[in-house]
């Protein structure tokens, strides 16, 4: 069973998601937060199977802003998933000093796709909020350390 603190800390970080969800779509309109229909939808265009649904939270398609009500694509290639880390740490020459979690699938789909994936590192401390997006092979140049973590349910 979960503890209290593992659920408050669970809390927070997807009111730390969303907060970034919210600031990277009014700080830059091409962002666009896709449904669970839309999801499944831009996986099978880019031939894609289910399983990364999740290794996205937000997508960009050239001339789409996300107030339109909806959008079409008939081209899978102008299609971006964009994968969101985010902290509230003091970092002024973002994504550097960044710290995160990233999944398995979130690299498979990364090293898949190439550019049409990228991470959007999300900075909210009042005094370095900003964001930069960086592909799967610009950020294994960034990477100081990585280490392999094992989440076991049984």
């Amino acid at each position: 069973m979960a503890s209290d603190k593992s659920y408050t800390i669970t809390l927070r970080n997807n009111l730390t998601e969303k907060a970034a969800i919210d600031y990277v779509m009014s700080s830059d309109r091409s962002f666009l937060n896709p449904s669970l229909e839309s999801r499944k939808r831009i996986l099978e265009m880019l031939a894609i199977p289910a399983q990364f649904s999740r290794a996205f939270d937000l997508v960009r398609v050239p001339g789409h802003i996300n107030s339109e009500s909806e959008i079409r694509v008939e081209d899978a290639r102008l299609i971006t998933l964009v994968e969101l880390k985010t902290t509230r740490k003091l970092l002024p020459e973002c994504p550097k000093g960044f710290f995160f979690g990233a999944t398995e699938n979130e690299f498979k789909l990364a090293r898949l796709l190439g550019a049409q994936y990228v991470f959007c590192f999300v900075c909210l401390h009042p005094d370095s909020t900003g964001y930069a997006l960086v592909t799967d092979a610009e950020l294994q140049g960034l990477i100081r350390t990585k280490r392999t973590q094992y989440q076991i349910n049984l």
